[in-house]
């Protein structure tokens, strides 16, 4: 980028950056994000008589184009550029356009001093970089592999292999003795003792299998091959035992990364999964849309069930049928003694269709009741982890009946806890973040002092630079949440370097390109979202009493609005009520167009009805912001308002019953890390408009199976709904034609199934990463533990003697 400003300055463009720049100090912002950079540049372009395309083809636009923020001060300005995904530049230009580069360091003290937090004295304020302890280990070179660690890993074990494949073999005979089930040797035995005769047995069990039938059982057979050195573990018929000895063989002969990957994903290795979902409100009934649950609970008891029956299938296809081996997932949350009528308040509850899949509710150590024996906001929540961690371990060994061999964190909270189990009790550890909310709310670094009584950020930034930093691997829904896109900045690398001034520092605070980091997007549930046409598998009596729910019910209770033309088609949207969710911004964006208003109908299933119902501030500001736009633009007679709680059933019905009536969804989130809600949608049928922002980027493809919406431009919104909804009222087939293409799309894509056995390899491959690697990480455990006793845990105390007061 320093060549582009300097090409700037040394051409007659050099005239309209000083222009342009004078139009920067003019405006009372003082700190302009990207979108506020193109505002003051368009107007710059109108008031200067070039045309907006020649302006942007220019050097000037091109570097207005990169440019993420600038930063004004008395005599200079600062530029942070986005030369690429996931790197960034920062220079200092003064007035004389004199341009020099800057240090983080410098960036971070400037950042400090809009906020008059600046502390001049060298060293006084402590720098936070996590950049040396991935100086020793692989990372990915081109961005756009970002968020493919495994497929970069296995790439690199396979070239190691080839260099050095008598050091890389023993390692991999020293993994396969590890393994055992209840004290029961798997996989090879004392007779194989070094890597030659590793090599030599495969060829010789290989030739003893291919002598029998594919089909026939390996307890027929059992006793030969452990005669040979090898376990029960390698398959459960001939023809599946041969073919993971010849997977192995070819591996020991000619490495690659996709024989490295098939191999490691054949060891049974993998038979206790914790998924901690920590702050409540967790249970398969009653739960959904209260405060910090819905897309998560869903997620983390899909993702449960399908590991379990997937840990099955692996067991069966193993050949540990005979071993009585019993998969088993605990999903980990919080005991809530006043559970308002919930199953929150039952200690285990097993997960409805599995087998050995369980639900263990651990109560938070009493301080104080009022606190402690009800729900506790996920912002709020933070004292009480390490303590909850503790006794979970206690409760997971018993349950377990020894150590669980994968623990996976769900949102920042539930990492933290991940964390401090993973470390104390030496297992893997996944960290799922599903949505970081530094991401969602504008500046919450930099103010987080005057946000600190609301949020807490600094508890919860700090709990994710250990989390993220901790895991062995972290897994992503979509390659945007790591490092965004070209144009903004990912959830993830907003971490990378940031200040939260009169508290630290952060000079590096995670590698974006470490291997660490896997895109593996959830699934649906197919047993409860599937497409409407399909009515052999729909209940009639279910689908015409919640199309009397959607349209025609009256339940003072549980909804409001009566609709005057009950057959207009439905716009419809299903969420939590809170800011970043919008749908108060769905209701003006429909309030604001008669023409919608003519056309469609809105119905909205969020949350409750009155403020007084809830507990979470942001949803009761919510409430009041949409009576409010109800009662601003007469929306009575064409909005309902649905404060219903659903079971997993009747959501997915919903769907259906708006797709009979060849309805829309509207996902209008200001920001969505994922969308599991717009998968459901999807799979049921509905044409969906989303977000642009976040993760519908990679689940819709613009007008083939959906449509992307700025929910922040509610002209524009309503202008596209209103354009397909008018090509639907002139031929059925342009519904449809979306219809199909959005079933196709997540049937072919966002299946549980490719997520669960996605999941499993991951944790075998970075079990044999861990276990064949020279990298210490006991000095980046000593590290964040010095960042959780020095900095979360005091900070932690302050916020539960506040607590104890209420």
């Amino acid at each position: 980028m320093s060549e582009l400003i300097q090409a700037i300055l040394d051409s007659e463009e050099k005239s309209d950056l000083r222009a342009f720049l004078s139009q920067l100090r003019q405006q009372e912002q003082k700190y302009l994000l990207r979108n506020d950079i193109l505002n003051v540049f368009k107007d710059y372009c109108s008031k200067s008589e070039k045309s907006e395309t020649t302006a942007s083809a220019s050097r000037l636009g091109k570097l207005i184009y990169y440019t993420q923020e600038i930063i004004q001060e008395d005599s200079h300005l600062c530029l942070i550029i986005r030369p690429k995904i996931a790197r960034q530049e920062v220079y200092r230009l003064t007035e004389d356009l004199n341009v020099e580069p800057m240090s983080v360091q410098e960036l971070l003290d400037l950042r400090d001093r809009f906020v008059n937090k600046y502390h001049p004295l060298e060293g006084d304020l402590l720098e936070l970089d996590f950049g040396p302890f991935y100086d020793y280990t692989p990372v990915i070179r081109d961005p756009k592999n970002i968020g493919k660690g495994v497929q970069f890993l296995n790439r690199y074990l396979s070239s190691k292999l080839f260099q050095d494949s008598k050091q890389l073999l023993d390692s991999l005979l020293n993994f396969l003795r590890l393994h055992q089930y209840n004290g029961v040797q798997l996989l090879i035995n004392e007779r194989i003792k070094t890597q030659q005769q590793l090599s030599d047995q495969v060829k010789k069990a290989i030739t003893f299998v291919s002598e029998r039938t594919k089909d026939q059982p390996y307890e027929e057979f059992r006793f030969e091959l452990q005669m040979m050195g090898f376990e029960p573990g390698w398959g459960n018929t001939a023809g599946r035992v041969r073919d993971t000895l010849d997977i192995l063989d070819e591996l020991i002969d000619s490495p690659d990364p996709q024989t490295i990957e098939a191999f490691i994903s054949r060891i049974p290795m993998i038979f206790r999964i914790v998924l901690v979902s920590a702050h409540g409100w967790f249970g398969q009934e009653g739960v959904l849309g209260r405060p910090d649950t819905g897309g998560q609970v869903v997620y983390v008891l899909d993702q449960a069930k399908n590991l379990e029956k997937q840990l099955q299938e692996d067991v069966d296809l193993a050949g540990l049928g005979g071993l009585k081996v019993e998969p088993k997932v605990i999903i980990l949350t919080r005991l809530i003694p006043h559970s308002d009528g919930t199953l929150c308040n039952q200690r285990l509850e097993k997960v409805h269709g599995t087998e050995n899949a369980w639900i263990l509710r651990v109560p938070v150590r009493e301080f104080n009741p009022n606190m402690t024996q009800n729900w506790i906001s996920r912002f709020e929540f933070w004292p009480y982890l390490e303590t909850f961690a503790l006794d979970s371990e206690k409760e997971l060994l018993a349950e377990f009946q020894g150590r669980p061999d994968l623990i996976v964190g769900n949102y920042s909270d539930g990492n933290l806890v991940a964390f401090l189990l993973a470390r104390r009790m030496n297992v893997t550890q996944c960290n799922i973040a599903h949505a970081l909310e530094k991401s969602k709310y504008l500046f919450s670094n930099l103010y987080w002092e005057e946000l600190e009584d609301k949020y807490h950020f600094s508890l919860q930034f700090t709990a994710d630079l250990i989390a993220m930093n901790a895991a062995n691997f972290v897994v992503s829904s979509t390659y945007q949440e790591i490092v965004g896109t070209p144009d903004s900045v990912g959830q993830y690398e907003s971490y990378k370097c940031f200040t939260m001034p009169e508290l630290y520092h952060v000079v590096n605070g995670i590698e974006l390109f470490s291997p660490k980091f896997n895109v593996v997007p959830p699934g649906v549930n197919e047993s409860y979202y599937f497409p409407y046409s399909r009515t052999q598998d729909r209940v009639e009596s279910d689908r015409q009493r919640i199309a009397q729910v959607l349209f025609t019910l009256e339940d003072p209770h549980q909804i409001f609005g009566k609709l005057d033309e009950p057959q207009k088609r439905p716009l419809f949207s299903m969420a939590r009520l809170d800011r970043i969710k919008n749908l108060t911004g769905l209701a003006e964006c429909y309030g604001q167009s008669p023409e919608l208003q003519e056309h469609c109908n809105l119905i909205l299933v969020a949350g409750k009805l009155r403020v007084e119902e809830s507990d979470d501030n942001e949803e009761k500001e919510e409430i009041i912001k949409l009576y409010h736009i109800i009662e601003q633009y007469n929306l009575y007679g064409k909005i309902r308002w649905l404060g219903v709680r659903l079971s997993k059933s009747d959501s997915g019905e919903i769907y259906r019953v708006i797709g009979d009536r060849q309805g829309i969804f509207i996902q209008p989130a200001l920001f969505e890390a994922f969308g599991l809600t717009i998968l459901e949608a999807m799979v049921s049928g509905l044409p969906t408009f989303a977000t642009q922002f976040g993760g519908p980027l990679e689940i819709i493809q613009d007008q083939v199976n959906g449509f992307y919406i700025n929910p922040t431009n509610l002209e524009e919104t309503a202008a596209k709904i209103l354009a397909f909804v008018t090509k639907c009222n002139q031929t059925s087939q342009s519904w449809d034609a979306i219809s199909r293409e959005a079933i196709n799309r997540v049937l072919s894509t966002y299946t549980w199934k490719i997520h669960t056995t996605k999941l499993l390899s991951l944790a075998r491959i970075y079990g044999f990463w861990n276990f064949n690697s020279k990298e210490n990480r006991e000095d980046l455990l000593r590290y964040l533990e010095a960042l959780f006793y020095l900095i979360y845990k005091p900070k932690a105390q302050e916020l539960l003697a506040q607590h104890q007061h209420r």
